[in-house]
């Protein structure tokens, strides 16, 4: 078998800083990487510059900004802020207009911080944000020249006056460039404030059905028209509560399989007045990671995802395993561990795109492109995951995204098929996939028991290990007590595809490095046609779990003397073991996102045989 590797080379920095130092986003002067700056200040920063539209020359960090408590003290004196943006890129003093303190840990210390800041300079907007939470501050002076304070729902983009605060148009919302950052933020807010809300499953549930309020308004308003999933600067609680309920109430109606007819949003008005303003500028549905992901990822918890093995798989990385398989119109595809579904999105979106490149070669009106689409997705996109909250969560967004949810099933994977309900039956059989795409869970607390189970899986006999005399790995017809559900999930995976079928699972690396799965390893070679193994860095799944990962993909064909097994090592993922991006400064002053994922993608592509 012969191999072929992949070396991707990291790209250089113009320059390197001591360790301990990070690059400025706004000077690019080097500062100390503590985590007010790298959790707050730089966030913030690019937040104000990427989503917002704030010019990097309206904006100072460093040296900071100082606000003078009189006008005597000395330009050197006085109280150093954050971050300060300018009403124009000349930066005089007078021309302050929005001041961001990160200092403070707590939302009353930031508040106070702020009026004292704001009354003493021109500001009129004061941000008070700590990484996990945000306060947005107006000062407003009376007739009568005494000072009001009020909080904002979101800041207004650059050129927008603060009355124009929730009246951008559809076309207008801007692309969230972070969305794990916005929402830790709610997160942590609601976690904190929301009455009558604390656990975590209970405010999961409540996010899911106001983000795809969001995602529903999206689709469903024009270009041109006001999204009633808005918060003005001067709208009561109650009437932006009010409206947002009514939206929900069209989800309902419009997806009565996925959400009860008596389900409701039950946060308190101010609570989801904050989600609301945090969301209203941004375009969901153009992220450019899955959304719904995101924010399970952040509103679940670690130790509760740590116990059910559900890691859920960078959108980069979906990508890049959905371009390796290549599925085809017409290929029927499943994810046996869907999750929220990320999989089954990114691969359906895959195939629309080529049923667009027919319509224009064809000359397909608008409707038959639809019809199309809505086809492909009903008939041909099956997902299971055995966590019903998940199954919602994944029927919802297929179902808002384009459909198919009618192909998402509440299973376990890993049981007998003929034990699955009747649905699940008549939608799904093993041995007739085109295309397998799962992430399965994974973890050394995890184990599958039972013998209705261990009796389907050859991985799950008992193997007899090689001998001194040259022996190999050996099966019994002995079955082990217990098997990690990584394993079975590998056998169960072949199982579901067709003969020359195609699949694609992310694996722990030690399967194929720690001898005691030495008969996982001697089972695939043996059967099947390996076709790319890809190492992942240790920070894909960070900071969740520290799995070193990888990417396997084999198709359903006995092994040939002649095949090729494509190799590659990303040393970059995108992000690093906090989540944030991989950022790194470019000569010529651009910035370059550290990524390898997507260029292994297009090398190994075009050396698979499909």
């Amino acid at each position: 078998m012969a191999a072929d590797t992949v070396s991707e080379a990291a790209a250089s920095p113009e320059d390197e800083f001591p360790p301990g130092y990070i690059r400025d986003f706004i000077s690019g002067k080097p500062v100390k990487a503590s985590p007010e700056e790298t959790e707050a200040v730089q966030i913030f920063a690019r937040r104000l510059v990427e989503d917002l539209g704030y010019p990097k020359d309206r904006i100072t960090t460093r040296p900071q900004f100082r606000v003078r408590p009189r006008p005597s003290e000395g330009p050197s004196r006085g109280y150093p802020v954050d971050i300060v943006v300018f009403s124009s890129s000349t930066r005089h003093e007078d021309e302050a207009y929005l001041l961001v303190e990160c200092k403070r840990p707590t939302r009353q210390d930031g508040e106070k911080q702020l009026r004292l800041y704001l009354s003493m300079s021109s500001a009129q907007i004061g941000v008070w944000f700590n990484g996990k939470d945000h306060l947005y501050l107006h000062k407003k002076y009376r007739p009568d020249g005494t000072l009001e304070w009020k909080v904002l729902p979101t800041l207004p983009k650059c050129e927008q006056s603060i009355t124009d605060i929730g009246l951008l148009r559809r076309e207008d919302l801007t692309t969230p460039t972070n969305l794990k950052a916005i929402f830790r933020d709610l997160r942590n807010h609601l976690a904190g404030n929301t009455t009558g809300i604390t656990r975590d499953q209970a405010l999961a549930q409540e996010m899911m059905s106001i983000l795809f309020c969001k995602i529903y308004d999206e689709i469903e308003t024009a270009p041109k028209d006001l999204p009633a999933f808005r918060a003005a600067a001067d709208e009561s609680s109650a009437k932006i509560a009010k409206r947002i309920k009514e939206v929900f109430s069209l989800v309902k109606h419009e997806y009565s399989d996925v959400f009860e007819a008596n389900e409701i949003i039950s946060l308190d008005s101010e609570s989801l007045k904050y989600v609301v303003g945090e969301l209203q500028n941004y375009q969901v549905t153009k992220a450019t990671r899955d959304a719904i992901g995101e924010a399970f990822e952040v509103f679940i918890g670690p130790a509760v995802r740590g116990e059910e093995g559900q890691f859920f798989t960078p959108r980069n990385v979906v990508q890049m395993m959905v371009k390796l398989l290549d599925p085809k119109p017409g290929e029927t595809i499943i994810d046996p561990a869907c999750g929220s579904g990320g999989f089954l999105i990114v691969a359906l979106e895959h195939i629309w795109s080529q049923l667009e490149v027919d319509a224009k070669h064809k000359g397909w009106t608008a409707s038959q492109l639809e019809r199309k689409q809505l086809d492909i997705a009903s008939r041909c996109m099956r997902g299971i995951d055995k966590d019903s909250f998940l199954t919602k969560v994944s029927k919802a967004y297929m179902a808002i995204i384009g459909d198919g949810r009618g192909g998402v099933f509440c299973e376990d994977s890993l049981a007998e098929p003929s034990r699955w309900k009747e649905q699940a039956k008549d939608k799904i059989e093993l041995g007739k996939f085109d295309v397998v795409l799962t992430n399965p869970p994974f973890g050394s607390k995890i184990k599958v028991t039972g013998t209705h189970k261990l009796d389907q899986y050859i991985l799950a006999r008992k193997w007899k290990a090689p001998g001194a005399k040259g022996t190999d790995w050996e099966p019994t017809t002995a079955h082990q007590l217990d098997q990690s559900p990584q394993i079975l999930f590998v056998e169960r995976c072949i199982q579901l595809l067709k003969p020359k079928g195609r699949l694609a699972i992310v694996l722990p690396e030690s399967i194929f490095g720690m001898p005691i799965y030495g008969y996982v390893v001697k089972w695939l070679f043996d059967n099947f046609a390996l076709r790319a193994f890809i190492s992942l860095p240790e920070e894909v799944f960070q900071p969740y779990t520290h799995a070193k990962t990888c990417v396997v993909i084999l198709q359903n064909s006995p092994p040939g003397p002649d095949d090729r097994l494509e190799m590659a090592i990303a040393d970059w993922c995108g992000h690093d073991s906090r989540g944030n991006p991989t950022v790194r400064r470019v000569k010529g002053g651009g910035e370059l996102l550290l990524d390898d994922i997507p260029k292994i993608a297009e090398q190994v592509r075009k050396r698979l045989p499909w």
